[in-house]
């Protein structure tokens, strides 16, 4: 067999990994292999090769897919029609109007659909009754289409037992299938209260799980959801540890729980962004720690049902389109990483209400990961990867000290009564609000390569929710997990300059030929359309500071930035700098390290972008 094998290879020499660091450290100029690794969040290195001896199996051994521990996954077969489930998420106010989509995306290849319900109609389907609730789900068959809640506002169990009675009513509720997803710990998280003591809601949650298991047996009873502090900006360890800390505090305060009856109810949610290296680790480190934990409450091992979800952090909503291309990865990293269940957030949902396009985008990227690039027809497709075993060893071990520490403060409710989980989730986002202000992280659209022409992206009409009931009073709060969107401060910038009465802009003042200027008038050029500046320049190239200062007073711009070569800068940068001054600039910035008197401010790779922008856009006299 393995001489009928192509050689592909035979034309190429043999090279041993000392030639190859030879010829990496050749191509960094001296700095060596590990001046490109690089680091989380969490301070986990990602080195650039790694080998066998990073992750020997001999050592840490995971088994094969669909075997218990179920380290590899629940099964060694995937489904040949539908290896993971493609659940959509609605959350369209009116209860006719989202029918009406959940139709039409059953028919169009969605194979579950999850609620997501508010009461108010703010940020959910608006249900409050068993009407409502009827007109929502009016056609849906869920023996065949699996109805799952979502729950924005509460630990859901008015909703569950809504759903209870409405399951009542069907033909047959055995065959029935349901995710009620309770998750009153997460709500706690989500929205910084409980409408009752944690005794007394855990109590209802064991009355809700009683009535559950006498009447929807097959249901789907607990979510454990951790999304929440990835969407606020915490890290993938602390992701992690938190899920893994709510669900052992879940288990533990539920009065009289059967912990081994209650484990294959449970489905776990996890948020991945566009970095689907790590978002692979992410769900098999997750597994690994879920293992361990049943393991330590002698609880014989049953798969973890995991449902991946897109970040709603990363998406933007200047160049929405580039959305697609975010969730497209996180849709990849969700399927070969072996989640049950993947939900693709629609690439307009930061404008707004998703629409039909918006959804139908979502729903395609999974079909055609699906059908067409054939991503669920091998089990645990990234088992043996030493980068990925290695990573999620790493990660781990990480988010395990992360549930320590938790556990440490009381568990996870009390460690959200007491603020401590929210302290270090801020630390984390802080520490990247400053590396996305300097475009060490970059955002594609908005803080890199924007684009100040863009067609927008549509979104459903708005919609006025009826007047809702009042909101209970709080019986348990804590400082809510709230959402953030990375891009924010950018885009709050863009919308400041969106709002002027004239188009914001600023001159670049070229010197020398375009050969030398060009790199650093691009640079500019995409460093000021960020804040939603434009860029003009001067028609001819200038030949003397004269000719530059014309030029400049021709553009109607009140603010320039000059450009051009280091070896050029000392001889015309100053008198460059004068000129502008003299014809009106009231600041110039230099593109480059290069300082001189007349030059207010520089700008250069690493240097804080916003803080630039805020700056240009109060010397034009731009207000947020």
């Amino acid at each position: 067999m393995a001489d009928d094998i192509l050689p592909l290879s035979n034309a190429f020499a043999d090279a041993t990994e000392a030639e190859w660091l030879a010829a990496v450290d050749k191509a960094l100029k001296g700095k060596g292999v590990d001046s490109i690794t690089r680091h989380t969040a969490d301070g986990l290195d990602v080195r650039p090769l790694y080998r066998e001896s990073d992750f020997p199996s001999a050592t840490n051994p995971l088994g094969t897919p669909g075997v218990a521990p179920y380290l590899r996954g629940p099964t060694a077969a995937p489904d040949a029609y539908l290896p993971w489930d493609i659940r959509q998420a609605f959350t369209h106010p009116d209860p006719a109007t989202t029918n009406a989509e959940i139709l039409r995306d059953l028919e169009r290849g969605v194979s579950s659909v999850e609620l997501t319900l508010d009461p108010t109609g703010q940020t959910g389907v608006q249900v409050t009754d068993l009407a409502s609730l009827t007109t929502l789900l009016t056609g849906v068959n869920a023996a065949i289409a699996p109805v799952a809640l979502d729950h924005t506002r509460d630990a859901g169990c008015d909703a569950a037992e809504l759903l209870i009675e409405w399951a009542q009513a069907q033909d047959d509720t055995s065959a029935l299938k349901l995710d009620v997803n309770l998750d009153p710990l997460g709500a706690l998280a989500r929205t910084g209260g409980l409408d009752a003591s944690l005794e007394e809601t855990f109590e209802r949650l064991a009355h809700t799980l009683a009535t559950l298991s006498a009447h929807l047996p097959g249901t789907g009873h607990l979510r454990i959801d951790a999304r929440m502090v990835h969407e606020a900006g915490g890290s993938d360890a602390q992701e992690l540890g938190a899920l893994i800390a709510s669900a052992i505090d879940t288990l533990r305060r539920i009065p009289d729980a059967d912990f081994a009856a209650i484990a294959p109810h449970i489905t776990f949610s996890l948020a991945l962004d566009a970095n689907y290296g790590l978002g692979v680790a992410k769900l098999r480190a997750a597994r690994r720690l879920w293992a361990r934990c049943l393991e330590l409450l002698d609880v014989a091992p049953v798969p973890m049902r995991i449902q991946a979800t897109t970040s709603a952090r990363m998406l933007t909503r200047y160049d929405a389109w580039t959305n697609m291309l975010r969730c497209t990865t996180a849709a990849f990293a969700g399927a070969i990483g072996g989640a049950d269940i993947v939900t693709v957030r629609p690439f307009n949902s930061a404008l707004g209400i998703p629409e039909e396009l918006g959804r139908r985008i979502a729903r395609n990227t999974q079909i055609i990961a699906m059908e067409e690039s054939h991503l669920g027809r091998v089990a645990d497709p990234a088992g043996g990867a030493w980068f990925t075993e290695s990573f999620a060893e790493d990660l781990a071990n990480t988010a395990w000290a992360e549930f320590q520490q938790i556990e440490k403060e009381g568990g996870f409710a009390n460690s959200l009564l007491a603020g401590a989980l929210q302290s270090r989730v801020a630390t984390v986002r802080d520490a990247r609000a400053k590396d996305i202000a300097k475009r060490k992280v970059p955002i594609t659209g908005v803080s890199e390569f924007p684009l100040l022409e863009e067609i927008a992206a549509p979104i459903a009409d708005p919609v006025k929710p009826k007047p809702a009931p009042a909101a209970p009073r709080m019986a348990e709060t804590c400082t809510p997990l709230l959402p953030i969107h990375l891009a924010a401060p950018f885009e709050a910038l863009r919308d400041t300059a969106a709002a002027a009465k004239k188009a914001p802009s600023i001159f670049l003042a070229t010197l020398g030929p375009v050969a030398e200027h060009s790199a650093r008038a691009d640079f500019a050029r995409n460093l000021f359309a960020a804040g939603g500046l434009a860029a003009k320049e001067p028609p001819v190239v200038p030949k003397s500071a004269a000719e530059l200062a014309a030029a400049y007073k021709a553009s109607g711009c009140h603010i320039a930035v000059i450009c051009g070569s280091d070896t050029r800068y000392p001889d015309e940068a100053e008198a460059a700098a004068a000129a502008l001054k003299a014809a009106g600039a009231r600041h110039i910035w230099l593109a480059g390290k290069f300082e001189a008197p007349g030059i207010d401010s520089n700008i250069f790779m690493g240097c804080d972008v916003l803080h630039t922008l805020t700056l240009a856009q109060a010397e034009l006299g731009l207000s947020q």
